[in-house]
């Protein structure tokens, strides 16, 4: 089916040019490599898309064959398979690093500073990305945009800025908000989840034409915490002059038989006899990823008050790969309801008085 160039740009498919620059410029400075260097083969990737895109939508003559044809009848030569002749088309496609120069007037992705051209002195009329004049030597930056500075100018000469008072382009639509219960064990150990989503398509005249299914590959990672949000780009409806809706996962924490979990620790209540907190014992906890580890009180004296702390045992830190918070136990001590005479007094010829 080819690339979709209206929804990578997140336009709608009667868009003008100043909604094509606006949506492009956005996207350019978001997926430009250099502002992306954790992830930069992924921005790559995004960053020669809408450059493409971009480059097709605002050439009258490529978008008049890719609305008729799609992007393998535009890069096919008029249509899709078609041979080359009579109202055929030949069209050289340029690298998403000179559709960036071009546009901004700095530099692309190799070297040099690629946002020359946004912040840069000169600039010419109207080549900086927020309309204004540019820059002239020795003018002082703060005279309402005639310096480098991008967000001044003089209402948009030429350059369709968003400071300039150009027409807007479309108004994204609010976040879908869905919550994800998980686990104390999905949370503890990470897990993967696949939900299949829905959204409609409009057409221009806001009918509905078509509704699309999607599966999303929902990845929890190790000590996520209620609240943690989850967010999927442009997944809402499409509809003409609007961006599509992010949908985005709220992470919640679903209740636990044994554990109850206190920022990165995991607290749990263990119940003792009035024997075994006196006198000692040693007890097994089952951990969330199912081992058993064993838990001894016999060099100490339990009360009501006392907890226990096993260190490293609690939920994964993920802002620390590798750490994890603490297993804190707190006793329940469970005293008899009654105690008969002889047991009275034997208790008290064991038990020290008090002082």
């Amino acid at each position: 089916m080819g690339k979709d160039y209206y929804n990578i740009l997140g336009v709608a498919k009667g868009a003008d040019d100043a909604e094509l620059k606006k949506a492009y410029r956005k996207l350019a400075m978001k997926w430009h490599p250099d502002k992306n260097p954790d992830n930069r083969a992924t921005a790559e990737a995004k960053f020669k898309d809408v450059s493409e895109a971009y480059e097709v939508l605002s050439d009258p003559e490529k978008r008049q064959v890719y609305d008729a044809y799609g992007e393998e009848g535009l890069k096919a030569g008029g249509g899709p398979g078609g041979p080359a002749g009579a109202g055929a088309h030949h069209f050289n496609f340029r690298s998403a690093d000179d559709i960036f120069k071009d546009f901004f007037g700095g530099g692309g992705m190799g070297g040099g500073d690629p946002f020359a051209g946004l912040f840069g002195g000169m600039g010419g009329m109207g080549g900086g990305p927020f309309g204004g004049m540019g820059g002239m030597p020795g003018m002082h930056q703060g005279m309402g945009g005639m310096g480098g500075n991008p967000f001044g100018g003089m209402g948009g000469m030429g350059g369709g800025g968003p400071m300039g008072g150009m027409h807007q382009g479309p108004v994204k639509d609010k976040p879908i908000t869905r919550q994800l219960g998980c686990t104390l064990e999905e949370l503890f150990n990470g897990s993967t989840r696949k939900m299949k989503i829905t959204r409609t398509i409009f057409d221009a005249s806001g009918r509905a034409t078509r509704s699309e299914e999607e599966i999303l590959e929902l990845n929890v990672k190790p000590g996520w915490k209620k609240g943690t949000k989850l967010t999927f780009q442009q997944k809402g409806d499409e509809r003409p002059g609007h961006i599509p809706a992010d949908m985005v996962f709220i992470i919640d924490e679903k209740p636990h038989a044994r554990f109850k979990r206190d920022g990165d620790n995991l607290l749990l209540t263990k119940r003792l006899s009035l024997g075994d907190a006196l006198c000692g014992t040693e007890f097994q906890v089952q951990t969330l990823d199912g081992r058993a580890i064993t838990v001894s009180t016999k060099d100490e004296v339990v009360t009501p008050h006392t907890s226990k702390i096993i260190r490293g045992e609690g939920m994964p830190i993920s802002k620390q790969p590798g750490s994890r918070g603490n297993l804190v136990i707190k006793f329940d001590v469970a005293f008899p309801r009654q105690l008969n005479s002889s047991q009275k007094e034997q208790i008290r010829s064991v038990l020290p008085q008090a002082v």
